[in-house]
């Protein structure tokens, strides 16, 4: 910032600045617990008796940044009517609190500069974005980071995008999601960690404390925003923005727990999502919004509508019009709207004519107002806007290296028939064939806003580096690519989904490659020669043929800013594969949604093969093709010696011991899980439930115990009464590489 920005933020400043930075310094914890009751410092508490409805209403009106630029235009339009000079005006009347995605500091330094001079009440704004994995050093999508089963690692790359996020004038993210995603065929689950519940939590809670640092108020900080509350991963069929009809129970068992870690670790926002849920619209619920949010879970942060999420409630047919929409979304507790105007359309007339209580409209004012200072924005507006800064900050030799560890630790290798892999570094003459064997394309994923394909390394410039005779061939043309695959000694075979098939409104009805990518699969595996197959995907996909039984066969996701880097670490054994699946990969599309905690029915299939009048399809049985859970490594692990503390869990904690052997030629990384399974009770139960895990990186003949804990909460579910409560029976266990794998199985009982 220039001296004469600093001078002007200082003269923007109300009396009792010094208090307000006292404030924001509060835990986040405590600020979510008290910041609906405990008094605002008093200098900014007495704003809102001076605002005028208008500019209360400006308080909650947040819009795509006019000024943008790459994605960010086709991911949220600004609006064909808006351009960066009407949104200056409207920074001058206090009509509008901030915008999103946006292009940068120098963006930033002029709206702010604009709101802290020109503006009636000198308002810091606000400035957002979808920070979903990475600013311009892109990471793996979020499901691929899932797949490390490591929430340091989510931890460490949220932390390195909050601060190039913060060195480009952002205060606020929309990330992370936390939705749980059981339907493959939904594209939004590339932006999640997958199916599980634990899983979930442990990812959610990691992202939220990556993103915000030491605090709130640190100029390297940015505020999280927990997504979608809620269930919105439940859509029927998959459909993006589809009805959602789950019970109660399903609610509080799957899809709250995420939200809830998220906010024990101090996220202060949350975004209502799309879907109605059993035929009343989230972001018009107030049994969602209030009795569960507010009052049950004492949230006391800001809730803020998904993009025009307030106006979609007129196509739902739950509001006739865009002012019925914005007082059914106001008053059901959606506190901030984002992108249609509506609130400040519509809330001051909803207020003069007595349709909205004041009460209402201040209490919405205070908790945005609360944000802004618990991000420091009112001690320095400009806290997080500096050019200079900007450009020191982004795509830094540290956090290109960090994208690079990343992308290693979150590719999973589902099949090594025959050790193909690693490859020879040299003796051998490999070639790279598909798609995505080489070009700046399909590389950082779906939901990047800034960063580019461009920025990214591919598999090409990567795999020359440790081989560089490596021949590439698109697979364009079959005869070609077969021609390539018979002159060489291995083919390496890069195909699998582009990263528009994933993402926002990308639902698939089938979830297979591509018919002419299997069609090229098919043709290379003909040839006699030993392949790998690398899988792009942003979703669990129904794999079969040549591609499910390739010799070896790495999912690699879409990696980001190190793609074709943390690729060739794996396939030459720079770096040994360590990731699991975070989704169940189905059979066949019909089998979806598919996840391995289901409940067993009344008429499971024994094991063996298919029987009549046993729940399972004609052709398939209910199990996953990879399981969730499963991936291999470069070692060869072995699971012996399993040793439970005592027959009986009661008060005092239940230790579960197991012995991890390496009996392989290279170190490597195990990922050890334990599950359990409840025998019988009064609400039936899943057949597995993940309640641990822990990474064990072992040398070759190395050996390592490991231990699990269980206490009787660890064994709670969601009673007839829909509330966790505990029952006394037999439980089944198992400590095993994947979810459907035997492993080591036994069994204690709760007292």
């Amino acid at each position: 910032m220039n001296g004469q920005d600093r001078r002007i933020s200082r003269r923007a400043l109300l009396a009792g600045a010094g208090a307000a930075l006292a404030w924001s310094a509060s835990p986040a914890r405590a600020l979510l617990a008290i910041v609906g009751e405990r008094p605002l410092p008093a200098a900014v508490e007495a704003l809102i008796s001076r605002m005028t409805l208008v500019e209360k209403a400006g308080q909650l009106n947040l819009l795509a940044a006019a000024w943008a630029g790459g994605a960010a235009i086709s991911l949220n339009p600004a609006g064909a009517a808006s351009s960066f000079d009407a949104q200056l005006r409207m920074v001058r009347r206090g009509e509008l609190t901030g915008v999103f995605n946006g292009n940068g500091a120098e963006m930033a330094r002029r709206m702010q500069t604009e709101a802290v001079r020109r503006s009636r009440l000198k308002i810091p704004l606000l400035f957002a974005a979808d920070v979903i994995h990475g600013l311009r050093t892109v990471f793996p999508v979020p499901l691929a980071e899932a797949a490390s089963f490591d929430p340091d690692l989510a931890r460490r790359t949220a932390r390195a995008a909050a601060v190039e996020a913060s060195a480009s004038g952002i205060d606020w993210t929309f990330a992370p999601m936390v939705d749980i995603a059981r339907d493959a065929r939904w594209g939004r689950g590339v932006e999640g960690s997958g199916e599980d519940v634990l899983l979930g939590r442990l990812m959610a809670a990691a992202r939220v404390e990556g993103f915000q640092g030491s605090g709130l108020a640190a100029p390297d900080a940015v505020a999280a925003c927990a997504k979608h509350f809620v269930a919105y991963g439940a859509g029927e069929s998959g459909l993006d923005y589809n009805s959602v009809d789950v019970s109660e129970r399903t609610l509080r068992d799957v899809y709250f727990p995420p939200f809830q870690a998220a906010f024990a670790a101090g996220a202060p926002t949350v975004m209502a999502s799309f879907n109605d849920l059993s035929g009343v619209p989230a972001t018009a619920n107030p049994w969602l919004l209030d009795t569960i949010l507010r009052k049950e879970w004492g949230f006391g942060g800001l809730v803020v509508s998904d993009y025009t999420g307030d106006e979609e409630l007129i196509a739902h047919g739950f509001a006739k019009d865009g002012r019925d929409a914005a007082r059914l979304a106001f008053l059901a507790g959606v506190d901030m709207s984002m992108q249609s105007g509506l609130y400040l359309q519509h809330l001051p007339d909803l207020v003069e004519k007595g349709e909205v209580p004041m009460a209402r409209l201040d209490q919405a004012v205070r908790r945005v107002l609360a944000l802004k200072v618990a991000l420091g924005l009112f001690d320095d507006p400009f806290r997080r806007i500096d050019p200079a800064r900007e450009k020191a900050r982004l795509r830094t030799p540290e956090t290109l290296a960090l994208a690079r560890e990343a992308g290693g630790r979150s590719i999973v290798m589902l099949r090594n028939e025959g050790d193909v892999l690693p490859l020879p570094r040299s003796g051998k003459k490999i070639a790279l064939i598909g798609p995505f064997a080489g070009g700046g394309h399909d590389l950082i994923g779906p939901w990047n806003v800034y960063g580019t394909d461009r920025e990214a390394v591919d598999l090409v410039t990567a795999v020359r580096e440790t081989v560089p005779g490596a021949t590439m061939d698109d697979g364009s043309d079959l005869a070609r690519a077969v021609a390539a695959a018979r002159a060489a000694d291995i083919v390496v075979l890069a195909i699998g989904e582009t990263q528009n098939m994933s993402g926002e409104a990308q639902s698939r009805t089938e979830i297979v490659v591509p018919a002419e990518q299997q069609a090229l699969a098919e043709a290379i595996a003909a040839t006699g020669k030993p392949y790998v197959v690398l899988l792009r995907t942003g979703r669990a996909l129904a794999l079969t043929g040549a591609v499910a039984k390739a010799p070896a066969l790495l999912v690699t996701w879409f990696l980001g800013s190190q793609d074709g880097p943390a690729i060739a670490d794996i396939l030459f054994g720079a770096v040994s594969p360590s990731a699991r699946l975070p989704v169940s990969f189905p059979r066949a599309s019909g089998q979806v949604p598919y996840y391995y905690a289901h409940r067993s029915t009344g008429r499971p299939n024994p094991p063996g093969a298919l029987q009549p009048y046993k729940a399972h399809f004609r052709d398939y049985p209910n199990s996953a093709l990879f399981a969730f859970g499963h991936g291999l490594t470069y070692g060869k692990m072995d699971y012996s010696d399993l040793r439970l503390s005592t027959a009986t869990l009661g008060d005092t904690p239940l230790t579960i011991r197991a012995t991890i052997a390496n009996t392989g030629r290279m170190t490597a990384t195990e990922v050890v899980q334990l599950y359990v399974h409840d025998v019988v009770a009064s609400v039936t139960q899943p057949v597995r439930v993940l309640k641990a895990f822990t990474r064990v990186t072992l040398a070759p003949g190395a050996r390592q115990d490991v231990t699990f804990t269980l206490t009787r909460a660890d064994l709670s579910f969601i009673g007839r009464d829909l509330t966790p409560t505990t029952e006394p029976g037999t439980f089944c266990l198992w400590v095993a590489p994947s979810a459907e794998a035997e492993g080591l199985a036994g069994t204690f009982t709760l007292t």
